[in-house]
């Protein structure tokens, strides 16, 4: 019995040990776009899980995301791509369904925007909405007026795409997104022709429309007019709803006297999602689950949107955000609003290739 005991004894401390060992090497592997969540949100989770070794990692275009991705092997249990993006990489079979049994904070998420996601996720079967903004006008009011005068239509595409008002903007600096997928929608829009058209002649027409104003345009970038509008180097931009508020608080810390404002025009605009999925080949989904069901909690979320100035599609955190974002229209659409927005969708290659030789030719000014 004692030689029993001295052979279990061993076998089973080796076992434990092995367990141990095992829960040690529990590795979440998150892949998120630069500077969008707070660190406090990171040290909590590992403090909450603390067998979970989490390596995260940041990436700045979808494109660079859509290539891991697409390889079949990401190395990657949560991953943040944007809803078109997202969509055609459904297509692609490149995420797991989700098993919303293991999400239930999946509560919180407001149903009006989840069914516009459906656009592009049918269902919600794939992914959780994290962040969401619009694409508008951020402006420096003291420039706009001294180019413009008084009834500067700053809420409304007007501001950019006729002629009698960029050309005047010229002077004080004119900044676009360096986004076919973004900016074409909304010249057609401008046009009366649908933002999604996946008719290649349509993407024609936008594309006179925006060389008509390209010689008013001072340069294309997704970031670069952050920092600018918030030194004052130009003074209107079109791009991303919190990066308007990110540069409204960067110019304020500087106290250099420049004053960022922002519009959502009154004609609308598109809405994006920035979404949490799970790639099919995640070693860890899991745990992947117990993040992702970590910040849909109000509690968590409401400082990230602090944070990074975005709205987050939590009814629940709505309360909790600083009520500068929360109470700002341009940020947290109105109902409204909201009936203006759409979901830009991806395109059939045909429309494809012509929105990106259009692109080309913008860019170029030819």
């Amino acid at each position: 019995m004692n030689r029993l005991k001295s052979y279990i004894a061993p076998a089973l401390c080796a076992a434990l040990l092995g367990g141990a060992a095992q829960a040690e090497e529990r590795t979440l592997r998150v892949y998120n776009w630069f500077d969008y969540i707070t660190p406090k949100a990171l040290e909590d989770f590992k403090a909450e899980n603390s067998q979970v070794k989490l390596i995260y990692d940041i990436f700045d275009t979808n494109e660079a995301l859509e290539a891991k991705l697409l390889t079949g092997n990401s190395g990657y249990d949560v991953v943040v791509p944007s809803n078109v993006f997202l969509a055609k990489q459904i297509e692609a079979g490149v995420f797991q369904p989700l098993d919303r049994s293991k999400l239930p904070n999946w509560n919180h998420l407001d149903p009006k925007l989840m069914k516009l996601i459906e656009a592009n996720d049918p269902g919600n079967k794939f992914a959780v909405p994290y962040m969401y903004g619009t694409i508008l006008i951020g402006f420096n009011p003291a420039k706009v007026k001294a180019a413009l005068g008084e009834n500067a239509p700053v809420d409304s595409w007007d501001l950019i795409f006729k002629e009698e008002n960029i050309s005047k903007l010229k002077q004080c600096g004119v900044a676009l997104l360096d986004s076919p997928s973004e900016i074409l929608p909304l010249a057609l829009q401008h046009l009366g022709l649908d933002p999604n058209s996946k008719q290649p002649a349509d993407y024609a027409k936008a594309e006179a429309l925006l060389l008509k104003i390209r010689p008013y345009v001072t340069y294309f970038h997704s970031s670069k007019y952050m920092a600018d509008i918030a030194n004052g180097d130009i003074c209107v931009a079109v791009g991303y709803s919190g990066s308007f508020s990110q540069a409204a608080n960067r110019a304020k810390e500087a106290k250099n006297g420049v004053v960022v404002d922002m519009r959502l025009p009154k004609e609308g605009a598109p809405i994006w999602f920035d979404m949490l999925a799970i790639p099919k080949g995640a070693k860890n989904p899991d745990d992947a689950y117990t993040f992702i069901n970590y910040l849909l909690q109000p509690k968590v979320i409401a400082p990230v949107s602090d944070f990074v100035g975005y709205p987050n599609p939590n009814k629940d955190a709505t309360e909790l955000v600083d009520p500068a974002i929360r109470n700002n229209p341009n940020l947290y659409p109105t109902d409204a609003a909201m009936s203006t927005l759409y979901t830009l969708q991806p395109l059939p290659r045909d429309a494809e290739r012509a929105r990106t030789r259009a692109w080309t030719k913008i860019k170029a000014g030819t």
